[in-house]
């Protein structure tokens, strides 16, 4: 896929290893802005340690990350921790502390990161919980939401600094199919609103189809596809073909793209 934009993340020659495992070998990718590009692949294939390597949480072996134009060498570099203070992460799990209101949690990153006042935050966090449809939930707990409210939560928070680059890692786990397309809605319109570049790493493919630009598709460890989710779709072999029409021979990964019996509903 051409795109004559300066790209917001570069990625060159990635090897990625675990001891003497290499789980990711010769990746060269980039991602250009308000784009949704999803990383996709079956699982083990390599997803969440290229995000990891993205946001510094994995020094790569070799091979080089750039995020707007300055390399990533790992989060206690100090040129790395200013620069990732310019991307917002929305972790599987939310990530909310319970012990601390929802608006406590996105207040968080505006405590840490500025020398703000109290009420100045207090209206910034108000502002980010409205932008994801949350504003009854500033002063209630996380025990108190459901898991598709968590996860609102969670992407205000991720939201607080105003990052121009958003990673979203698995952001429909755990949810129903209705508070998943919700979820999906709010990213799409974030993109228009905010022109952010988001990055998803997902296995869902109705969320694939609905937001995904571009997709990046991982197969063992090396970079399979890299371009318009469109062209992927129309592809009649292989092992993309295969996970798009949920066809992989490998038994073991059914239970990946079937149905998540761990629902949690809409309140």
């Amino acid at each position: 896929m051409e795109n004559h934009e300066k790209p917001v993340i570069t990625i060159k020659h990635l090897v990625a290893k675990y001891g003497d495992h290499t789980v990711l070998n010769d990746i060269s990718t980039s991602f250009y802005p308000s784009e949704i590009k999803v990383i996709l692949g079956t699982s083990g294939c390599g997803k969440s340690t290229l995000l990891k390597s993205i946001v510094g949480l994995l020094k790569p072996f070799s091979g080089k990350v750039h995020i707007f134009n300055t390399e990533i060498i790992d989060q206690d570099d100090p040129q790395s921790v200013e620069l990732l203070k310019k991307t917002g992460v929305l972790f599987q799990n939310g990530a909310l502390l319970g012990s601390i209101t929802v608006g406590e949690n996105v207040a968080l990153p505006l405590q840490m990161h500025t020398e703000l006042s109290d009420p100045v935050i207090r209206e910034i966090v108000r502002m980010k919980l409205n932008q994801v449809d949350l504003p009854h939930a500033i002063d209630l707990y996380p025990s108190e939401l459901s898991g598709g409210m968590r996860k609102r939560a969670a992407l205000a928070r991720a939201l607080a600094l105003d990052p121009p680059l958003l990673f979203c890692d698995e952001p429909s786990a755990g949810l129903d199919p209705v508070t998943s397309a919700g979820l999906d809605d709010l990213l799409l319109r974030l993109r228009t609103v905010l022109g952010i570049t988001i990055v998803v790493v997902t296995h869902e493919l109705l969320s694939i189809e609905k937001i995904a630009d571009a997709i990046l598709f991982l197969h063992k460890g090396s970079l399979l596809y890299d371009g318009l989710y469109a062209e992927a779709r129309s592809l009649k072999e292989g092992p993309i073909h295969d996970f798009f029409e949920r066809t992989d021979v490998h038994q073991s990964e059914s239970g990946k793209f079937g149905i998540n019996l761990n629902v949690e509903t809409v309140r």
